[in-house]
């Protein structure tokens, strides 16, 4: 399958989810960087229609949205899942899964690529799902020991039928303001702030537009620290990070479109405290038998207490996204980190065709 000693690398991206466009700039960024002499690039965009492209058809996809800043692959006339789509993924060595949110980052693209025997880059099926699953997450970083922050699960039956019953028990348990978000989402694409019973009603409504399950979280006042972790079975985990910004809380806007969000590399701390944050990123990357990669995103308190808010198994890979700008301040550059990951990938995939 390899062309002249290189192997075909699968660019994967685009995707369903709320997070295309985000998807489109990191494969971007990465099929830019990926060393040449070693691989050989094959992007393969889905569509936010869920409509799945021949390495041809991306191309032109992505020459039409060439120059944007921001832009969505479109979906082609007869585009779908179709006998070309598959040929070429089969004629591919290895895949880079590009595609964040639900129907990519939830394990379900993991599924694929594991019944069509493909070595991939990343977290597995399980592990995905779980770094999706916001409630999941919780439950498993709760019974692994890690400070996580208090919540609840709220269903969309649930609310429909016990709206008030759910807002006391709210209310008794994690007070105003508190933090409603889609169990099974990304980027903070539907999270918002609920600071009275009448914001929790307008909170629940946005949250469920993304999910039928939301978490419903205590608002934790503190600095926003993460840390980029890669590896295997002995993963490490790179310098932290800070990220500063001047909205009220780190929603969609403060992520990809406010000049005035900055990030800190590396973050002023303690080097006890940042050693104890390291390993608790790493303890929180096995508790999900994550793989690869994955970046663990923390709350910090003034009295110097750290959280774990969440794990993410396909983080924003631009140039200029966190996780590889903390490898980069390790002294790992962004080249090196993509050829890394491949490598990983692979070495997961032949260990696991040594077993029975």
């Amino acid at each position: 399958m390899a062309s002249a000693g290189r192997l075909r690398v699968g660019i994967l991206f685009g995707g369903r989810s709320a997070e295309h466009e985000v998807s489109v700039i990191s494969a971007q960024g990465v099929m830019a960087a990926t060393d040449a002499q070693r691989f050989q690039v094959v992007p393969l965009g889905v569509t936010k229609q869920g409509a799945w492209l021949t390495p041809q058809q991306t191309q032109a996809a992505l020459a039409a949205i060439r120059g944007e800043r921001v832009g969505a692959l479109d979906d082609p006339q007869g585009g779908g899942f179709g006998s070309q789509v598959l040929a070429a993924l089969q004629q591919v060595d290895v895949v880079f899964p590009l595609v964040h949110g639900t129907y990519g980052e939830d394990g379900s693209l993991q599924g694929l690529l594991e019944m069509a025997g493909i070595p991939y880059v990343g977290a597995g099926v399980t592990a995905s799902a779980l770094g999706m699953d916001k409630s999941l997450q919780q439950m498993v970083f709760r019974q692994a020991g890690l400070p996580v922050p208090d919540s609840l699960t709220v269903t969309w039956p649930q609310w429909q039928d016990e709206a008030t019953a759910v807002a006391r028990q709210v209310e008794a348990r994690l007070g105003y303001p508190c933090f409603v978000k889609p169990a099974n989402s990304g980027s903070s694409i539907g999270t918002s702030k609920a600071r009275s019973r009448e914001d929790l009603a307008d909170s629940f409504a946005e949250a469920f537009r993304y999910d039928r399950k939301a978490l419903v979280e205590q608002a934790i006042e503190g600095r926003q620290i993460e840390c980029s972790v890669l590896g295997n079975d002995d993963p490490h985990a790179s310098p932290l990070g800070e990220i500063v910004f001047v909205r009220e809380f780190y929603d969609y806007v403060a992520k990809y479109d406010d000049p005035n969000t900055r990030l800190i590399i590396p973050a002023d701390l303690p080097s006890p405290l940042a050693e104890k944050m390291q390993a608790l990123a790493i303890a929180a990357f096995k508790a999900i038998d994550c793989a690869g990669m994955g970046r663990v995103d923390f709350f910090l308190t003034q009295d110097g207490q750290p959280y774990v808010n969440e794990i993410n198994t396909i983080p924003g890979f631009t140039p200029m996204s966190m996780y590889p700008k903390l490898w980069e301040a390790a002294g790992l550059p962004y080249r090196d980190l993509i050829t890394r990951l491949v490598e990983l990938a692979i070495e997961r995939h032949q260990e696991k065709q040594r077993r029975a």
